[in-house]
């Protein structure tokens, strides 16, 4: 198991209270997490939104425990001077929310909870030109679509947005799953402050999250838990893990990769694999490709050395076991007889680390124990999306969304490989059952070749690391932060290509590691940069 102390846990509502819970149980009061919740969250908006205040903020409360952290913030936001309104929709209901509210009538002012007819009138908009509005309504507790007066006050929250107000949500968006990340109309947010750990849901529904902040509120040890829920990686621990070149670095050192793929009329795929191994820091790249497209890759690869596709174990031998530290199989290789014989001729005759992409994992499509059999416990990284692992472990797609957390772990365990499965957010699982998260792209990666660039790096790093989920980890980090630094400043991702994420990569893998500002745990930008 990976020692990951710096990691926060990315975990479902139950696995939330369950931490919770603990804590309590502990010997932490649970009105005292709520404190901490509010003030942690009132800081947060006077540091992001100081001339926003200045118009005053309208507090949105419910009857839970998410209420009582709205009241919480009513207060501390008071005591600073703002002008403050809270609109109770429905009545306080939990011991620690009374107790808030009672607390925070003196300095605020309160508005009359709607009558039950009236709980969805039109007109009977809150909204007074606050600079800030926020969502304390509903928790991570809670499923389903909002009703009543809650809806309304969602719908309340929508038309504050629409007028220019920022929307601050507490622990997450009302209307959206913490689990699932099902949508049911939720509030949208610039800012979600969440407490203590990340929920799936913010990461499954980035759009609507807006910059995500998590803040410590005291849960200590507990914040861990005990159901070894995934981890999500940061620029430290990256930086932590990648290499760096000694001053007498040469091409050895940064080893040699070879990539098996470019089939006829496929050979973008594998160029785009090795520039982004070129841009990794890799040592010698040779594009292993079929006869036809040899002289495309020639041409735009001239740093690269190139071999047509073995036709026996001499071959492979010769031109890819004996000569590459590392191999990668799969970038624009197509699928059918000639390809599966290809892949399991270099797999039997290079016993070295191997990424498998793209076609090399479709030539396996249910018949995941070939896989495992040829692998053979070395050290490997798969790196499927959504459909390719459907395919290889024969499950719909959907219930590869669905599952997209817990999914490739049987995989994982029964090919002893390192499964790297894409996607927002891209979840990386070991055979021993450890996960982490990368969330750090942004939907410029939903593009025809971004994968290929990937393998390269993934490649890259597992030449270089002792640990395939280092390697994989590291490298979706870096992958999905390049797209990030592409957009950054810009008008969004329309019109930028694969050529700039290709381009930001050098700066890309620049991370530093430094510590994060207290009380903050993690903060995930918008996944539109330019338009935070």
């Amino acid at each position: 198991m990976h020692e990951l102390p710096s990691l926060i846990r990315v975990v479902t509502s139950a696995e939330a209270a369950a931490r919770d819970r603990a804590a309590i149980d502990g010997g932490i009061p649970s009105r005292a997490l709520m404190q901490r919740a509010g003030a942690a969250t009132a800081a947060e908006i006077a540091l992001r939104y100081p001339d926003e205040l200045r118009n005053g903020v309208l507090i949105f409360a419910g009857p839970g425990n998410n209420g009582g952290d709205a009241w919480v913030v009513a207060r501390a936001l008071a005591a600073t001077g703002v002008r403050v309104r809270v609109h109770e929709l429905l009545k306080a209901a939990t011991p620690d929310a009374i107790a808030e509210r009672a607390l925070a009538l003196p300095s605020i002012e309160p508005m009359p909870r709607p009558r039950a007819e009236a709980a969805a009138d039109a007109e009977a908009d809150p909204y007074r030109g606050e600079g800030i509005v926020i969502d304390g309504l509903l928790g991570t507790g809670a499923s389903g679509p909002p009703r009543g007066p809650i809806a309304a006050g969602v719908a309340a929250l929508r038309q504050a947005r629409e007028r220019g107000a920022i929307v601050v949500a507490l622990d997450i968006p009302t209307g959206l799953d913490a689990t699932s990340g099902e949508m049911h109309r939720p509030t949208r947010a610039h800012l979600t402050v969440t407490y203590g750990t990340l929920k799936r849901g913010h990461l499954l529904a980035r759009g609507v999250c807006g910059r995500i902040v998590v803040v410590d509120i005291g849960l200590g040890a507990h914040a861990e838990g005990t159901d070894n829920a995934p981890r999500i990686v940061n620029a430290s621990w990256a930086a932590s893990r990648v290499p760096d070149f000694a001053a007498d670095a040469h091409k050895g050192t940064r080893r040699k990769l070879a990539i098996v793929g470019g089939g006829a009329g496929m050979s973008g795929a594998v160029i785009l694999a090795t520039r982004g191994a070129w841009r990794s820091g890799v040592g010698m790249v040779k594009l292993v490709v079929a006869q036809e497209s040899l002289a495309a890759v020639r041409e735009a690869e001239p740093q690269s050395m190139t071999a047509p596709w073995p036709d026996d174990a001499e071959s492979v031998h010769r031109e890819i076991a004996k000569w590459a530290d590392v191999v990668a199989i799969g970038p624009g290789l197509g699928v059918g007889l000639t390809q599966r014989t290809l892949v399991e001729r270099v797999l039997n005759e290079f016993r070295g680390p191997v990424v498998l992409d793209a076609d090399a994992i479709n030539t396996f499509n249910a018949d995941v124990n070939s896989l495992a059999r040829l692998l053979d416990s070395r050290a490997a990284v798969l790196t499927p999306h959504v459909a390719e692992f459907g395919r290889l472990a024969g499950v719909a797609v959907d219930e590869v969304l669905r599952r997209r957390f817990d999914i490739p772990g049987a995989v994982a365990r029964h090919t002893r490989a390192v499964v790297l499965l894409k996607g927002q957010p891209t979840i990386v699982t070991g055979a021993d059952g450890t996960r982490l998260v990368i969330a750090s792209g942004t939907p410029l990666l939903a593009a025809a070749g971004s994968g290929d660039v990937l393998t390269g790096m993934v490649a890259t790093l597992l030449g270089q690391l002792d640990d395939p989920m280092d390697a994989a980890a590291c490298a979706a980090y870096v992958h999905g932060r390049a797209a990030w630094l592409a957009q950054k400043g810009k008008a969004g991702a329309r019109g930028l290509a694969l050529d700039d994420v290709l381009a930001a990569l050098p700066s890309a893998w620049e991370m530093r590691a430094r510590p994060t500002r207290t009380p903050v745990l993690l903060e995930l930008p918008d996944l539109l940069p330019s338009r935070t």
